[in-house]
C-alpha cells in the first residue's frame, strides 16, 4: 500500500484493498476478485472498476520497481473475457521502459488462477512527477499523509 485512503490500496470503505508483491524477473503480482459492488452489466465486472485495478497494479509497478513518484499519463485497456462477478484477477504487471520521464508499463490479468485465461491486457504511460505535484494539485499536508502510512520504507526522489 502506497497511501492508506487511496481507493485502489488504501483501507477505504468500498474501495478495492489491492495488494502488490514483487516477484522474480522485475514483474509486480496483484489480485483482485470483483464482488457485487464491482458489476456493470448484471453478474459482470464493470469495465471502467477492471481499469481501475489494473492502474493501481501499473502504478504499483513503477512505484516498486523505479521508486519514484509519477502519475498515470495515458491507460488502455483491451477486454478479452468477462470477467463474472465472483471471480478472481491474477495480474502480473512489469515495466517496458523509460525515456526521460515517460515510464511505459504493462500488464495481464488472467481470471481465477496465475495461469488462467487472459481476460483483460492493459498498457500505461507515466509521468514521472515531483512530489510537489501532490501538494500543490492535491491536500497541503500530502507529505504528512504519505509518511503516516509509509514510514522510512520508501524515499522521495532518491
Amino acid at each position: 500500500m502506497h497511501y492508506d485512503e487511496c481507493f485502489g490500496c488504501g483501507e477505504l470503505d468500498g474501495g478495492l484493498h489491492m495488494r502488490s508483491t514483487v516477484g522474480e524477473h522485475a514483474h509486480v503480482h496483484a489480485e483482485f476478485t470483483v464482488t457485487e459492488a464491482h458489476q456493470g452489466a448484471p453478474g459482470l465486472a464493470h469495465g471502467g472498476l477492471l481499469a481501475c485495478a489494473f492502474d493501481e497494479a501499473l502504478g504499483s509497478a513503477v512505484g516498486n520497481l523505479l521508486q519514484r513518484p509519477a502519475v498515470t499519463g495515458k491507460l488502455e485497456t483491451d477486454f478479452l473475457r468477462p470477467v463474472p462477478v465472483g471471480s478472481t484477477l491474477f495480474i502480473t504487471a512489469k515495466l517496458d521502459g523509460t525515456a526521460g520521464r515517460k515510464i511505459y508499463a504493462s500488464a495481464d490479468g488472467r481470471l481465477d488462477s496465475a495461469d488462467g485465461p487472459i481476460a483483460v491486457r492493459a498498457r500505461a504511460l507515466f509521468v514521472e512527477v515531483a512530489f510537489e505535484h501532490f501538494t500543490s494539485h492535491g491536500y497541503a499536508d500530502a507529505m504528512e499523509r504519505f509518511r503516516r502510512t509509509r514510514p522510512q520504507t520508501w524515499d522521495i526522489n532518491p
